[in-house]
């Protein structure tokens, strides 16, 4: 059984693996380098009730996370966050990202946020796919604007707007 929840200090060490897995494995992420529990607890502590970070645990294990970041520190982008989404390999493809994904935009409309980016590198089919489930929109290409693992990619920009319930 999956527990959705939000994100605790104590699990940042399982959010850190988990990440530091997608930077050696996949080109999900454009970091390079692995992260310390001590260099992600400043990301981890920028977060709040409008911007959360959630985790889904299976059998009391952390298994993935997804999180809203602020888009921008200008003030007038102070009602868009950017979300990211990882699952724990051996865990992708049993529907975690689609729970979590779901549980995360609903936690951005509760926040009272307008709307979510969503930066996805060329050929990460699955998580396109999955974003436009849950509403996003494709809304351009930055081309050629990372380089990892030796090739040149470029990113998908999506975004989703919560309704307006005025």
């Amino acid at each position: 059984m999956l527990i959705i929840r939000p994100a605790k200090p104590d699990d940042l060490a399982a959010i850190t693996d988990i990440y530091n897995e997608a930077i050696l494995t996949t080109d999900a992420t454009f970091d390079t380098e692995i992260k310390t529990i001590e260099s992600q607890k400043e990301w981890f502590d920028s977060h709040d009730s409008r911007n959360p970070i959630l985790v889904v645990e299976s059998n009391e294990k952390v298994v993935g996370w997804a999180s809203l970041s602020k888009w921008s520190d200008r003030c007038a982008y102070s009602d868009t966050a950017e979300i990211s989404l990882y699952v724990k390999d051996g865990y992708r493809g049993q529907g975690v990202g689609r729970q979590l994904i779901e549980r995360i935009l609903r936690a951005g409309e509760e926040a009272g946020l307008h709307t979510i980016i969503s930066r996805i590198v060329v050929g990460n089919d699955e998580s396109i796919h999955l974003h436009k489930i849950f509403g996003f929109e494709h809304i351009g290409v930055m081309k050629e604007v990372g380089i990892k693992f030796g090739r040149l990619l470029d990113v998908v920009l999506m975004q989703k707007i919560y309704p307006d319930k005025s």
